[in-house]
């Protein structure tokens, strides 16, 4: 986790691991600042009742802070963990996604939280990470477990071709 902007004593001060990058508007200097935060296996941990079992997502904020209104642009990149489909073993799900976001977008979810100047961007982080993981997700063919693979094919039922073999 670091910050660049022009007082990093000040800065620095803003985030810490234990607020999970929460970033206040009101102490930061009008201005473009950056943020780096890290999505790790502890964090995915930490979640309740999330399909992502770990993972490590690196993800790069730059807030350009005016007067009264804010942009946010937030890329993630990285590898979650999640349960494949059709083996049910763990399989890495690459997530790469960029989102452009500004303070009217974020209204709804900053007035969700007690103090509206505050800006969580773990959790927004966290989200562009979510809905980046399609609904269904298996192995590429051939990746499945082998036991499981072979299981499964023992218990499909055979689809019939054609409607002359249905009327057969």
């Amino acid at each position: 986790m670091s910050k660049k902007s022009s007082n990093f004593a000040a800065d620095f001060a803003l985030m810490s691991e234990h607020d999970h990058n929460i970033v206040d508007l009101k102490r930061l200097e009008i201005g473009v600042h950056q943020f780096d935060i890290q999505l790790n296996d502890a964090f995915f941990a930490s979640l309740e009742k999330t399909d992502i079992l770990g993972g490590q997502v690196t993800a790069k904020a730059t807030l350009n802070l005016r007067e009264d209104f804010y942009t946010l642009s937030l890329a993630v990149r990285g590898t979650v963990k999640v349960v494949c489909d059709r083996c049910l073993d763990p399989m890495d799900l690459p997530i790469e996604d960029e989102q452009d976001l500004d303070s009217d977008e974020l209204a709804e979810e900053q007035t969700a939280m007690s103090n509206q100047h505050l800006l969580d961007l773990t959790w927004l982080a966290y989200e562009i990470v979510s809905i980046n993981i399609p609904l269904v997700h298996c192995h590429p063919t051939g990746g499945c477990n082998q036991q499981m693979d072979l299981l499964l094919q023992t218990h499909l039922c055979d689809e019939p071709d054609s409607p002359e073999q249905i009327n057969e």
